[in-house]
Parts: structure tokens; sequence; C-alpha cells
């Protein structure tokens, strides 16, 4: 008889855990929609278009790619850098497509799809600054954007920097060019981005020769979503399989764009994590 108990106890606590954990995919499916978080901020990324003021950009298209192949309609939550993994995690969003790097440090919180963009990040200032390079940001203030890994990749490279941090990288560039810092840090698509929307002012402006980091992008899943990221990566792989990959990135960022970035160094193949 207590043999017997113990049994359906176990039996109910097995139900309750997968009550508890539900299957993301499935539930995706279910409700009809795929909530991608996305900056909104980071052209070409992801931005508004000024014309439809509707969230456009690389990411998006990404986004939009995973919710055809789920079958499901696409939904854009605009959020911070500094929110995007407590809104993953919170269940606020489905996928992160944020400009975020894929390192060890958060894959202890979250998951990741194979590799989606590989950025290096550099450090702007005005061209008439003494900065020659990195190593002469010793003790002076430079800005960059709240919850990045500029933030941390700045401080490996040198420091002694004091690290201003802003809500977002437009901020932070603007920081920069009114004197509160005498350097901005950011990804090289998005500083190229950033000298391109300058236009003749953009002689004011230099990118110092050193990177201080390389770093992979992906898309962010929530823990333990084995189906969920296995359809995400098949997507990612149907994309550079097809052509569709090479094809978005000339769209944003190579030949057919205003950035002019020069050949693609990445494939949508494997899961390459930043050190």
């Amino acid at each position: 008889m207590k043999f017997r108990w113990l049994v359906t106890v176990a039996a109910g606590v097995a139900l309750l855990n997968g009550a508890v954990h539900a299957d993301q995919l499935a539930d995706i499916k279910k409700k009809g929609e795929l909530v991608v978080g996305v900056l909104g901020t980071d052209e070409p990324q992801s931005y508004i278009d000024p014309k439809t003021r509707e969230l456009v950009g690389y990411e998006v298209d990404l986004g939009r790619a995973v919710a055809q192949k789920l079958g499901v309609k696409p939904v854009f939550k605009q959020i911070t850098l500094a929110a995007r993994i407590p809104e993953l995690q919170q269940g606020h969003v489905d996928l992160l497509a944020a400009s975020l790097t894929h390192n060890k440090e958060r894959e202890a919180q979250i998951d990741f799809s194979v590799t989606t963009f590989v950025t290096n990040q550099q450090v702007m200032v005005k061209a008439a600054s003494p900065v020659k390079d990195v190593a002469d940001l010793t003790g002076k203030r430079v800005a960059t954007a709240k919850g990045s890994s500029m933030e941390v990749n700045i401080k490996k490279a040198v420091p002694t920097v004091t690290v201003i941090s802003f809500d977002t990288s437009p901020q932070a560039l603007v920081a920069m060019q009114q004197g509160k810092a005498v350097a901005f840090v950011n990804e090289d698509q998005s500083l190229a981005r950033a000298l391109v929307e300058m236009g003749d002012q953009r002689k004011d402006y230099r990118l110092l020769p050193t990177s201080i980091s390389t770093e992979s992008l992906a898309l962010g899943i929530k823990k333990g979503e084995a189906g969920f990221k296995k359809a995400v990566d098949e997507t990612l792989r149907e994309l550079e399989s097809s052509g569709k990959a090479q094809a978005l990135y000339d769209q944003y960022f190579g030949a057919k764009s205003a950035l002019k970035m020069g050949a693609r160094r990445f494939k949508m193949e494997s899961d390459q994590i930043t050190e």
C-alpha cells in the first residue's frame, strides 16, 4: 500500500514538472506568433525605418525567417541592451535578435543559435584627438552602450579607462561628440554606419587601428529548449545553403549597402564562441 502511494506521488510530481517545463516550440505554434526581441537602435542590424516607422534590418529578417519556418506570425518587441537576457529568461520574448555576443559567460544563462554575424569592436575618436591607438586611452573616459560586451572588452584592453555607459549606442556616440568622453566604442558595422550618416562631418572622426575584440553574434534562446533551438538552427542553415544568407549580408553590409564592408567572414553553419 505504501509502495503504491509512493508511485502515485512520484507520478504526480513528474506530471507537475512536465507542466512547469512546457515545450516552448509547441507553445509558439499554439499561440501562432513568435515574439522576437530586437534593439531597434543598431542599424543595420535592427532599426526603425523613418518612412514606414516599422522595425527593419538584418536581424529583423532573420527573425522573420524563423517565424516563417514555424508557420507563425513574427512580432517584434524593442528592448534595451541591458534588458536582453532578462526579457528572454522571464518569457517576455521568445527569441533574441539583438546584436548578442555568444560568449562562455552568457552560455550559463541562455542558449545560442549558430553564428549569425562576426564583427570587430573598435574605438572612434575625434580626428584632432591626441589618442593614436587603444593603449593611449589609459586613464581616459570612454563611452559605450550599457549591458554590452564593449563595456567588458574595453576594460580588458585598457584596465584604467573610465567607462561611461548609456542605454543606447547613439547616445554614447553623442556623448563623445559633446566631449563627455574622449572615445566611443562600438562594433565595426555600427561605426561604419555612423560615419556614413555623418556625411561631410565624417572627416572630423577616425577609428583607432587596433580592434579590442572580435565577436561572434548569434540569436538568443531560452535555456534548455532543445526543440526550439533545433528549429532556429535549421532555419539559419537553410538560409546559408540557399544563398539567402549571403544576399542578406550584401543587402545590409556588403556590396549593395551603403557600408561596403567587404567580403563576409563567416557562415551560418556552426556555433562560434567568443573567448
